[in-house]
This record gives structure tokens, C-alpha cells and sequence, in this order.
């Protein structure tokens, strides 16, 4: 393999850095795999060369001639420059295998000397290529990589051309990266082989972005200001970099409505457009850049008298693009909207501004221009500021009124009521409200600095605990501080138990503790007039109550929902009407916990309280999953997940259940993955209440993957954590059913059954339908295992019918597959004596109720089942006293296959009577043999007539 020394790269992993576009790299390798080419396409900046580096590193190997060339703009008249980067340093590898004439023409277009054209030398050149690549080809497959293939000088792209169009199938695949900036790459494709794949780079999403950044170095950055980077930069990856290292070199960050910095590497890509504009023009493009979203009747009202012309000029040179049915301006890319307003002195942008602030119809627009305009205090333009924050905030958007909370707390004189920092604390709140943790959290810590009012302080101490999200054991050194600074005040010592509550939940995986501290907390709040603080306290207290099965929530839930109501608490995914939806779902009333669940989403959308929405969407996802809408589940458990991740909040809850509803209707490996995750994050952030709930995900996703040895093993842990927690109420994470199954899959029935009787005992006092019907499910399996096949039918039929009454359609689909492979499994092995099983031996019912709920995952099982036919399924009768003494050394589970094997059972039929897999019963003799100290089958058959092994 011949490589130029400019083009080697350091010996590390490229494909893990091609970050977001996992995806796209995948396909253009598996294209590359099948012996085709790949051009790759897009803007400048998105990528292109970090891509095909990654993947000529990753499939350029093994014992491939790779063949590299990179263009410039500069070079790009220079006739066969990139002809001589490809076959320079090959040229006497494969001139002797070239005839004379077009050895001649190729050496002197390499060399230059005997000044070779295309006009001149025409076919012999073009021949000469063509034969190069193919002698190469000779030797072992060929790989050309050509970089910026828009800057290859006119000869060479039309020589490679020419030889693309005839190789046919000779082993040399071409992989190209050219500059585009629309989808005119069709241009450059006769450059490449007629089976190229043409893959287009687009813009990456803010969580790429900010992965990207975190990659390089450039943290911690705020999520706002990964935002402002995403938005700015397009989600161009250099152009994020760039942004992402000016901020870091800046000594200080933007102000509130400020830009952010625009490094010089960036503004001379657009700048240079930019000085072909009168000087007009660009004032009225420099009003369009500091306009939310500017009209030309914007630009009219703010002075601009020739907007039209002005911004026709700016369109003809590529600064605006032009769309006849959009009323508002917008830059062809936000790089030149940002780069322009950040060149403009400071004076001229202020004076922008303030004809903005008269111009704008909007209040809140006209609020943020006054304050850009204006320089120090003014309590005018301050008390404007806050109530366009309070508008804001009350039509749902929270980021935009924590903005102007700030600008109008840095207008805001020291002696003014209220303050500065009361108004920075409202301005964090809203930050908690929309999602910006981080900022929430600076803004507080800020606060405290100074603050020596305790109702401050208590107030901005919330705000850090808020901002800790589900990690509040990262926070526990501020409670003693909190409660020193709430001193005897009943209102603020209100708001340290409700936290208290959490803290008693989350950190000490306590329900007592916290459910205590919540009926604390609703005390104090209702002592102090504080009737919010009362409201969420008697809503956690009503949810921590259902979920221990307490007999008092349903009275705790009318007391959250009683009057006067507060609506930031009524649609809050800790509020009352939250704490309604958990009754309704764990009492399986199933169409009204969706109804009610419905309506706070679509209030928590229009308040743009993004925590709340992770949430509910996770909540609708649950419903939905219960309910057999599977598909429907899966999409919104993804949408949850998206948010969450975009948003950093509620990652691990939305990674839990986006794994139930991938096992259930997606990917099962996938499934597998994101329960760990949601394992990881509660590991980490001390969550004992949702590590279980991740457990218990896990479980489900080892189930469906057939592997119910690790299902026993995850859900066992689930049942020491929830004993630990005091949760009783079968109803919450319903994995009970699961475990039983598994027990009986691995031949443990006693366990199961001691499952199954424990959990029934709960579910038949709180009244929990559903849950008793899975258990009955359970026991049928655990009736088949023991050889009552009759009372398992039966059984098994009611079940269906019951879970299908009660709305539960997965639960229904697997009550028809148990009872189903039961069928055949009887038909295909009668018993002596025994009656026919009532009801048809097929898998036709299960199959539609699967296909039903879009439960792919199952659907797989049961076309499985159906493809390998029946197996028996005989319970093992109890093996020879002598070889029972010889196996009590062993576990459960090897004593049953042990004593099946005594029987002369095959592997086959063991792994059917025990609900488990080939691989298992291997695995479990390979034990059996260690521990006996025997080294055959037939050493356990000679147990089995009480012989003693040699």
C-alpha cells in the first residue's frame, strides 16, 4: 500500500470521532463492503473530510493500494496536479505494465517535462490511466480517496472520469468528498464509477453539537449556551468548534441578549460578501440581524426607507435567502446574521436597538431592544423588562422570560423594590422551569454571594436543589444551611421539608421517611399562607402513598386536588393532577390515566415547562405500553428520550422506559443497552427509587431476549431493593409476573410460586386487577411445569379474557402465546389417560394479538415457536434415592437437569421441559460435572442405578 507522508494520520480511532454521524458512516461502509464507491457531499465545514478520513482509515487496510489526493482553491488551475498526488509515488510500480505511448504521456503529465495536454496526448493519456488503476487492481483491490473534489484541476477530473466509467468490474472503488451547498453534487458523479452512492451531510442536532464540544475539550458550557452555539453555528461543526473555542479564549461570556463572539476564522468566510453591500445595505442588514425575525415592513418602521432594494442586493449576493412565501427575512445561514452584528461597533448596534424598541410590535421584543439600547441603571426600562418577563412566562416561554429576568435585574437599581437579585431569582426559576438547570443553578450561586434577606437565600437555595435534579445527594451539605437560613419562618421551613421529602425518597431510599416529611412540609406551607408549597407537598405525599400502597392515598389525592388550586401546580409532573394519573394508572384505569395525562402535556406545552413534558411524554409512553399500543409507545419513548437528552433532564427515567418499549417493540439489543443506562445514571446520581425501576427494565428486555437466567437475576435484585425502599404495591413496576416466569423457565416453580403467593397477597388488598390476573398467568406456567396441564389451560383462558376486559393488550398477546404453546406442546406429546386439551393448537390468535400491539419483539417468538414445532413438556419424576444423595452438592437448577439426564432426556428435551435454552443445559452439565467430579452423561446415569464412578 502506498500512502503520501502529508496524508498519514495518527494511530487512533477515526470512526469514534465522526460524532453524529454514526449512522452515515455505517451505510458508506457497508457500500464500501459491497465493492462500490461512495461521494460523499455537503457544505463547507459539515464534516465531509472528517468522515472520509475515518473511513479510508477504517476500510483502507488490508492489503488495499490506497491512492489520495486533496485540492485546493489556490491550486485548482495548476493541469494534473492531482493526477501526480495519485500515481506519483506509484509510477514505477506500474509504468512497465503500460505500452509505450501511454507510458510516455502519463510520465510527462506527471512530470511536466514534454508539457502533456489532454489536446496533445488525448486518448493515449487518458488509455494510460485507465491501464495504471487496472495494473494496480492486478495486485490487490485499489482505494482512491479524493478530498474537495470541486477544487480538482479540470484534466485530472476529467482523466479519472473517463477511467471511472470503464473499470466495469476491476477491483478499484473510489471515495470522494466534494463541497456543496445545495444538491447539485449529480455534477461531479461523472468523476466516480456508476454504482457510487452519493451520501449528503447535513447539520447536527444541539445533542451532537454539544457531544461534539465535549469531545474537544470546550466544557463546561451552559446547555443556553450550547443552544446559542447550535443556532449560530446551523449545527455546521466547524463553525461550532470555532464558537465553542472563542468562548473559551473570551475572559468573559455574553450578557443577557448579547450575541455570542464570533471568532475572525469565521467572520472572514462571510465578510468578505459582506464588503460588496453599499453601506445602506448593510445598515439594514445589521437591523435585520438584531431583529427576532425581521420583516421588510419591520425594517420600514425602524427607518429603513430602501429596505426592498437593499435587501435584493443581499439576496443576489447569497447573504439572504429568498423564499416569495415567507413574509420574514432570513440569512442564508445564522453564521452571517451573527458574524455581521458582532463586526458593528457597539454604538451602532445600540442605536439599532433603540429604533428596534419603537419598531417592533411585539412587547417583549420592544422590552429586549429598550434594554440593548440602554447603558446602566434605569428603573423605567427595568420594570418594563419584568413585565415582559411575566409575559413571557405566561405564554409558555420560560427561557425567554429567565432572559429578560436578567436584563431587567442588570437595569434594576440596588435600592429598588424589588431588587436586582429578586429578580434574578425569578429569572432562575424560570430557567428551571424551561429546562436550563446550569444557568438556574450560576444564577442562584450568584445570589447567595450577597444575599442576606433569608427569604432570599432560602429562595436561591431551592433553586440549587431544583437544579440537582435527581442527583440530590451531590446536595446534601446545603440542607443544614437551608434550614439555619429559614430559621423559624413556617412558609420557608415549608419549602426545606418539601425538599427534605425528596431527599428522604431519592438519597435514603426511605418512603416512610419521605412520606413523613411531605405531611411535614403540607403542615408548615398551610401555617405559613404559602398554598403552592402546600399543594406540591400534599401531591408528593398522595404519590408516595400510592406507591407504598398505603391505605390513606386515595384521601391524600383529594386533599392535593381540593380548592383553591394553583395552576403551575395543577399541570406540574410533581403536582396534583400528576399525582392523579398514578392512582388512575396503578388502579388500571387506563382510558382516564390517558385522557388525564393528555391534558397536562398539552398545558405543560403551551407553559414551556420542558421538565414537566420529558415526564409526561414518558408518562403517555407508559399508558400507551399498557395498553397495547406499542408502536405508538415506542415513538413517544423516543421523543421523550430525545428531550431528555437535549435537555439533561430525566435521562435515566426516559433511558427505563424507552427499554420497555424497545423490548416491546423495537430493537431488544438496544433495549438491553438503554436499561443499563438508566442502571448507570441512578448508580450515579444515588436514585435507589428509579435504580430499581431500571432494574426492572432490564429484566423485562432479558426476558424477551431469551435469556431468563439474567432475568432472575436482575428482577431478584429489584425484590431486596423494593423490600429495602417499603414498596408494597405490586402495581408500580408489575416486573412480579416476569420473575415468576423466568423461575419457572430456569426449573426454580418453588420460587415462583412463593413469588407469585407473596405478591398476590398486596395486589388482592390494594385491589390491583391487572396485576392479579399477570400473576395468574404465572401460576399456570408454574401448574404446566408440575404437569397440571388442564387446570394451566384453563387458567390461562380466563387470564386472557380478563386482561383483554381490563384493556390490557400486550399482557392479552402473552396470555395467548403461553396458552398456545401449551396447546401444542399437549397435542404433540399426549399423556396416558390424559384428556385432549381443550381449544385449537396453534399460534394463528397470539400472532394477531402481537401483530395487534405492533409487538415485534414477541411477534418474533411466537413465528419462532411456530417454525420449531412442539416440544415435550413432561414434568421430571423424582430421581433414584442413590443418585438424589450423589446431587444434593448442587443447585436447583442442576439437580433438575441432572435427574432429566437420569431419565435419558437429550439436551433438546431438556431445554423444552425447563422452558430454557440448548446452550443452558450444556452450560449447566459442564457445572454438574465439575462438582460431581464425573466426566459423561453416563456417569450420571450410573448415579442413577447407585453404581460408584471410576
Amino acid at each position: 500500500m502506498t500512502v503520501r507522508r502529508d496524508f498519514q494520520e495518527p494511530p487512533r480511532s477515526r470512526p469514534d470521532l465522526v460524532i453524529g454521524r454514526e449512522d452515515l458512516f455505517a451505510s458508506a461502509r457497508e457500500q464500501l463492503g459491497r465493492g462500490g464507491s461512495v461521494l460523499l457531499h455537503g457544505p463547507a465545514g459539515i464534516g465531509k473530510s472528517t468522515v472520509l478520513r475515518a473511513l479510508a482509515a477504517d476500510y483502507g487496510g488490508a492489503g488495499r493500494t490506497v491512492l489520495r489526493c486533496s485540492a485546493t482553491e489556490s491550486e485548482s488551475h495548476l493541469p494534473f496536479l492531482a493526477l501526480a498526488d495519485l500515481f506519483g509515488l506509484v509510477l514505477e510500480d506500474v509504468s512497465g505494465a503500460l505500452p509505450g505511448a501511454q507510458r510516455t504521456a502519463l510520465e510527462s503529465a506527471l512530470t511536466g517535462r514534454g508539457e502533456s495536454t489532454l489536446q496533445r496526448d488525448g486518448l493515449a493519456l487518458r488509455l494510460a490511466v485507465l491501464s495504471a488503476l487496472r495494473a494496480l487492481a492486478a495486485k490487490g483491490p485499489v482505494l482512491v480517496v479524493a478530498d474537495d473534489l470541486q477544487w480538482l484541476d479540470a484534466a485530472s477530473a476529467e482523466l479519472l472520469g473517463f477511467a471511472a466509467r470503464r473499470l466495469g468490474d476491476t477491483p478499484v472503488q473510489m471515495l470522494c468528498a466534494v463541497r456543496t451547498e445545495g444538491q447539485e453534487y449529480d455534477r461531479h458523479l461523472p468523476a466516480s464509477p456508476p454504482d457510487t452512492l452519493a451520501v449528503r451531510l447535513g447539520p447536527l442536532t444541539r445533542t451532537q453539537v454539544s457531544a461534539l464540544l465535549d469531545h474537544r475539550g470546550y466544557t463546561p458550557l451552559s446547555r443556553s449556551t450550547v443552544r446559542d452555539i447550535h443556532r449560530t453555528s446551523g449545527g455546521n461543526p466547524l463553525f461550532a468548534l470555532e464558537l465553542g473555542r472563542a468562548l473559551a479564549e473570551s475572559p468573559a461570556r455574553p450578557r443577557p441578549g448579547e450575541p455570542l463572539p464570533v471568532p475572525t476564522s469565521l467572520r472572514a468566510l462571510v465578510l468578505s460578501r459582506l464588503e460588496m453591500l453599499s453601506d445602506e445595505a448593510r445598515r439594514t442588514l445589521l437591523v435585520a440581524s438584531a431583529g427576532a425575525r425581521p420583516t421588510l415592513a419591520l425594517l420600514h418602521a425602524a427607518g429603513r426607507e430602501h429596505a426592498e432594494a437593499e435587501t435584493a442586493q443581499a439576496a443576489a449576493l447569497g447573504l439572504l435567502a429568498t423564499d416569495p412565501e415567507a413574509p420574514a427575512l432570513r440569512f442564508a445561514h445564522p453564521l452571517i446574521s451573527a458574524a455581521l452584528y458582532a463586526e458593528a461597533p457597539a454604538q451602532e448596534r445600540r442605536a439599532v436597538h433603540a429604533a428596534l424598541s419603537t419598531a417592533a410590535s411585539d412587547p417583549i421584543e420592544r422590552a429586549r431592544h429598550l434594554a440593548l439600547a440602554t447603558t446602566g441603571t434605569d428603573p423605567d426600562v427595568a420594570a418594563r423588562l419584568a413585565e415582559a418577563g411575566a409575559l413571557a412566562r405566561d405564554r409558555g416561554a420560560p427561557s425567554v422570560a429567565a432572559s429578560l429576568g436578567l436584563l431587567a435585574a442588570r437595569h434594576t437599581p440596588v435600592d429598588s423594590t424589588p431588587g436586582p437579585d429578586e429578580r434574578r431569582l425569578q429569572a432562575a426559576e424560570d430557567a428551571i422551569t424551561a429546562g436550563e438547570a446550569d444557568l438556574a443553578r450560576d444564577i442562584a450561586r450568584d445570589v447567595l454571594t450577597r444575599a442576606t434577606v433569608p427569604a432570599e437565600r432560602v429562595r436561591a437555595w431551592m433553586v440549587v436543589i431544583e437544579a440537582a435534579g435527581q442527583a440530590l445527594g451531590e446536595v446534601d451539605a446545603v440542607f443544614p444551611q437551608v434550614l439555619a437560613d429559614a430559621g423559624d419562618d413556617p412558609s420557608l421551613l415549608g419549602l426545606v421539608h418539601y425538599q427534605l421529602a425528596w431527599r428522604g425518597l431519592v438519597v435514603e431510599g426511605d418512603f416512610a421517611e419521605a412520606r413523613q416529611e411531605a405531611a411535614h412540609a403540607a403542615e408548615l406551607a398551610a401555617r405559613g399562607g404559602d398554598r403552592r408549597t402546600e399543594l406540591m407537598a400534599l401531591s408528593f405525599q398522595a404519590s408516595t402513598e400510592t406507591l407504598m400502597g398505603h391505605p390513606d392515598a386515595p384521601v391524600t389525592v383529594k386533599r392535593a386536588l381540593r380548592e383553591p388550586q394553583d395552576p403551575y401546580v395543577a399541570c406540574h409532573h410533581n403536582g396534583a393532577g400528576s399525582a392523579r394519573f398514578r392512582w388512575l394508572i396503578m388502579s388500571d384505569q387506563l382510558p382516564e390515566a390517558r385522557a388525564t395525562i393528555t391534558a397536562l402535556l398539552r398545558e405543560v406545552r403551551r407553559r414551556g415547562m420542558v421538565e414537566s413534558e420529558v415526564h409526561f411524554l414518558r408518562f403517555l409512553a407508559d399508558t400507551e405500553l399498557r395498553s397495547g399500543h406499542c408502536g405508538r409507545a415506542l415513538d413517544l419513548a423516543r421523543e421523550s428520550l430525545r428531550l431528555a437528552r437535549d435537555s439533561g433532564i430525566g435521562e435515566g427515567a426516559s433511558a427505563m422506559l424507552a427499554s420497555l418499549a424497545e423490548a416491546s417493540a423495537g430493537d431488544v439489543d438496544r433495549a438491553l443497552a438503554l436499561a443499563r443506562e438508566a442502571a448507570d445514571h441512578a448508580e450515579v446520581d444515588g436514585d435507589q427509587m428509579y435504580l430499581s425501576r431500571a432494574l426492572a427494565a432490564l429484566g423485562y428486555a432479558q426476558l424477551v431476549a431469551g435469556d431468563p437466567a439474567a432475568t432472575v437475576r436482575s428482577l431478584r435484585r429489584v425484590r431486596e431493593l423494593e423490600l429495602g425502599l417499603g414498596i408494597n404495591d405490586p402495581g408500580r413496576g408489575r416486573w412480579h409476573g416476569d420473575l415468576a416466569e423466568a423461575l419457572v423457565r430456569i426449573g426454580e416453580p418453588g420460587e415462583a410460586q412463593d413469588v407469585i403467593d407473596t405478591t398476590r397477597a398486596h395486589a388482592l388488598r390494594l385491589g390491583r386487577q391487572s396485576v392479579l390476573a399477570v400473576l395468574d398467568r404465572a401460576e399456570a406456567l408454574v401448574r404446566a411445569a408440575r404437569g397440571e396441564h388442564e387446570a394451566a389451560v384453563v387458567r390461562l383462558t380466563s387470564v386472557q379474557d380478563r386482561l383483554g376486559r381490563l384493556g390490557y393488550g400486550l399482557e392479552e398477546a402473552r396470555a395467548a402465546f403461553a396458552l398456545a404453546r401449551l396447546r401444542t406442546q399437549a397435542a404433540a406429546f399426549p399423556r396416558t389417560g390424559a384428556r385432549p386439551l381443550p381449544g385449537p393448537a396453534s399460534y394463528d390468535e397470539a400472532a394477531r394479538l402481537f401483530r395487534r400491539c405492533r409487538a415485534l419483539p414477541w411477534l418474533r417468538q411466537v413465528d419462532a415457536a411456530a417454525t420449531a414445532g412442539p416440544t415435550a413438556v413432561e414434568p421430571a419424576p423424582a430421581a433414584p434415592a442413590a443418585a438424589l444423595d450423589a446431587l444434593d452438592g448442587l443447585a436447583a437448577m442442576e439437580r433438575q437437569v441432572a435427574s432429566l439426564v437420569m431419565e435419558g432426556a437429550t439436551n433438546r428435551e431438556i431445554a423444552a421441559r425447563l422452558f430454557i435454552s440448548v446452550k443452558t443445559v450444556e452450560a449447566t452439565l459442564t457445572r454438574v460435572y465439575r462438582k460431581l467430579g464425573i466426566r459423561s452423561r453416563v456417569d450420571i446415569v450410573r448415579l442413577a442405578a447407585g453404581r460408584r464412578t471410576t
